[in-house]
């Protein structure tokens, strides 16, 4: 399992000391020895979902209304130019 943990280590660049080697190789293996046990149930029965709860649409219903008026958008902009938002130049 070490050389796992070593292997790793290396991917993420990450200096790891012997002891945090033999302390990481021993949660590694507890999680694999806990997935082996989850792959020892049968699911075949059990109906993939995307998450666990059952999730509903939280939206409003979409209904057109007025927009807002040009005057009313810019309104606060610091610096309006004809119709549009001013913003400084990025480059």
């Amino acid at each position: 399992m070490e050389i796992n943990v070593e292997k790793v280590a290396k991917l993420s660049m990450l200096q790891l000391t012997e002891e945090e080697k033999s302390l990481y190789a021993g949660q590694l293996g507890s999680i694999l020895e806990y997935i082996h046990k989850l792959n020892e149930l049968d699911t075949s029965q059990i109906e993939p979902t995307s998450h666990v709860l059952a999730l509903n649409n939280v939206f409003r219903e979409d209904t057109p209304c007025q927009s807002l008026s040009v005057e009313d958008a810019l309104h606060n902009a610091p610096d309006p130019s004809d119709n549009f938002y001013r913003v400084p130049r990025i480059i």
